[in-house]
């Protein structure tokens, strides 16, 4: 049985990731910062599948993603896929030039260090080959025209976006393949209820990703199974 690490899995594209494995199959193991709400949502997946964990864990703290690892351990796990889901999208997020460096800051401590934090304590625990994806964000593209929509996400994204292509280098001697996706504007929480992509067509790609897709696509970024430039 293939084994799945899911971070910010509580909700939106990272439950619906989650399910999606979990009926595939995967031993599923959610990650959220909230113990509540990581509660629920495992009892939620429980419904459907067996082979699902929960472990507390904050991904913009060092100490908590250190702690995560060593819980997991205790398991006896190896990994086969990681997937780096959390992030964060704040409301006063509207312009470079009018927010401090404190707030930029915070939200690539999330939406970039935490995807590297997670690499950096968990890939010592993975198997060879296997598999790390990195949900990213048409915002984040450098080839894209800018939107001019919560600028900070967008270059937390575009800093993913780079880490994802470094990753993919360091680890193709263990045969761990690293990609990025861009889900596209989903119907969640962050994305909104106005947004034209249903949850699951949010998740297909990862999923595909962690299941299906050929380890020699490393290195690249995913919407809708297809490759698309950085």
């Amino acid at each position: 049985m293939k084994s799945v690490l899911i971070t910010g899995a509580n909700k939106g594209i990272g439950f619906e990731t989650a399910r999606q494995l979990a009926l595939k199959g995967f031993y599923v193991f959610i990650t959220g910062r909230d113990e509540a709400k990581l509660s629920a949502a495992l009892d939620k997946l429980k419904n459907e599948s067996a082979y699902v964990e929960s472990i507390l864990m904050d991904v913009s703290k060092d100490e908590s993603v250190i702690n995560a690892a060593e819980l997991f351990t205790e398991r006896k796990v190896q990994l086969d896929v990681i997937i780096n889901n959390a992030g964060i999208l704040l409301k006063e997020d509207r312009s470079l030039l009018q927010n401090d460096l404190d707030f930029l800051q915070a939200v690539i401590n999330t939406n970039s260090y935490g995807a590297v934090r997670v690499i950096q304590a968990f890939t010592p625990l993975m198997k060879n080959p296997g598999r790390i994806i990195n949900i990213s964000s048409g915002g984040g593209s450098m080839t894209d025209p800018v939107g001019g929509w919560s600028p900070a996400y967008c270059v937390s994204k575009t800093l993913l976006n780079s880490f994802t292509r470094h990753f993919a280098y360091e680890l193709s001697g263990r045969g761990i393949s690293v990609n990025a996706v861009c889900p596209g504007w989903v119907k969640t929480d962050m994305g909104g209820k106005s947004a034209p992509r249903s949850v699951e067509q949010g998740a297909e790609t990862q999923v595909w990703l962690a299941s299906d897709a050929p380890h020699k696509l490393t290195g690249k970024i995913f919407r809708d199974k297809s490759e698309i430039k950085w």
